[in-house]
């Protein structure tokens, strides 16, 4: 018993382990939110060319500044809503699809990124950091900014979660009734943007879209009522950062990874073990008839 109590306390000496620990819970939960429309209107794709889409903006901020958290934190956020909703205005106005816009803006930002970034000498350090995390660097102006974004993201979903649900599930629909259609998506996209810069630190560029995506997923194996999936979701998330965090803290592996691995581990078991719809059901389902 005290074996078990020393190693869940042991890493709560560090200060450092501790901001890593709130910051994944804040970044797990507001995910997980946004991340059941992500899974729910197919838009994986965007988000994942948003969480690319922000490094230019991480680039200037980082060239600006010298590496200043809070500058990386503006630049990246202003990056990702101007990307939001370039994608927005050129699927609209070009009338080209909405996956061939978001290829082109994702290709174009994530290269104009690269770009940036490569111009400094000692870039690999720093490239690496955007890419793949560094929640164990993450400052208390950092928790302030995460919760404070992570908030006005949660609390606008839930004021216009009505709105959004119409639009998810029946976009004609909603226009016969008068919504802005429009504007709703326009506001999504730029909700997915804010958390996926809130996650920046955690997860990093290259992992955002798994917590943006699989939280969301695994709830979805496990129910079908939305407001159940969020928080199911917002559980997987959280729980996965915490564990994530002990695991990158014993066995010294990188914490995004090791925080995305858990949550992949979930899951695997939702997809075999869920109710009605895991795999192993499914097969004893049919070996019965």
């Amino acid at each position: 018993m005290n074996s078990l109590i020393e190693f869940v306390i042991d890493p709560l000496r560090f200060p450092f382990m501790i901001r890593g620990f709130l910051a994944a819970v804040m970044v797990g939960s507001v995910c997980a939110v946004v991340g059941a429309f992500v899974v729910l209107r197919g838009m994986a794709f965007l988000g994942d060319a948003l969480s690319h889409s922000i490094l230019p903006g991480l680039a200037v901020g980082y060239l600006s500044s010298g590496g200043a958290t809070t500058s990386l934190f503006w630049w990246g956020l202003g990056t990702a809503i101007l990307a939001s909703l370039g994608i927005g205005m050129i699927t609209r106005q070009a009338r080209i699809k909405e996956d061939t816009a978001i290829g082109i803006v994702f290709a174009s930002m994530f290269a104009l990124g690269i770009a940036l970034i490569s111009s400094t000498r000692s870039y690999s350090v720093d490239l690496a950091h955007f890419l793949f995390g560094h929640i164990l660097g993450v400052a208390t102006t950092d928790l302030w900014l995460i919760g404070g974004f992570g908030g006005l993201v949660i609390i606008t979903i839930l004021a216009l979660y009505k709105e959004f649900v119409t639009v998810a599930f029946d976009a004609t629909h909603a226009a016969t009734l008068r919504l802005p259609v429009t504007m709703l998506n326009y506001l999504l996209f730029v909700l997915m943007a804010i958390a996926i810069v809130v996650s920046l630190q955690t997860v990093g560029v290259a992992l955002m879209l798994a917590m943006l995506v699989t939280p969301a997923a695994t709830a979805l194996l496990i129910t079908r009522r939305l407001l159940a999936m969020m928080g199911l979701a917002a559980l997987i998330g959280v729980v996965s950062g915490v564990i994530g965090l002990y695991l990158s803290y014993y066995m010294n592996i990188a914490s995004g990874a090791a925080i995305v691995l858990v949550a992949t581990g979930f899951f695997l078991l939702a997809f075999l073990f869920a109710p009605r719809r895991g795999w192993i059901w499914q097969l004893s389902l049919h070996s019965h008839n």
